[in-house]
């Protein structure tokens, strides 16, 4: 399979990052791609992000003391308030670590949430 120059820049911006920083991230990754295996992936205001039909998708991001994982959706994000319970979020946003990374089976519903209220 040919990587297309998007998929190169988000290879690039985890190759930057520490083994096991670029390895939650990596996992993060493959299961948005499992769940949205259509949705074009690329950088997206200095993240990695995906877009499906043309509109923003999910991004998530590595920072010094923990990484971001953004669904884009404020209805999205409450509505998996009970599963998110354990980790820290804020509007649009849920924080993890490397050490209590999110799950990829909640990845993958939170992503096929999002794609459900894209209209996928």
């Amino acid at each position: 399979m040919k990587r297309n120059d998007s998929e190169k820049d988000v290879d690039a911006y985890l190759a930057k990052l520490p083994a096991d920083a670029r390895d939650t991230l990596e996992a993060v990754r493959e299961a948005i791609r499992a769940a949205a295996p259509e949705a074009d992936e690329g950088i997206s205001y200095g993240v990695p992000a995906f877009k499906f039909r043309g509109k923003a998708l999910v991004c998530f991001a590595a920072f010094k003391n923990h990484f971001g994982f953004y669904p884009l959706s404020p209805d999205v994000l409450s509505s998996f308030a009970e599963d998110l319970a354990a980790y820290e979020t804020a509007k649009g946003t849920i924080r993890f670590t490397a050490k209590k990374s999110l799950p990829k089976a909640l990845v993958i519903k939170i992503v096929k949430a999002r794609l459900k209220e894209l209209g996928g």
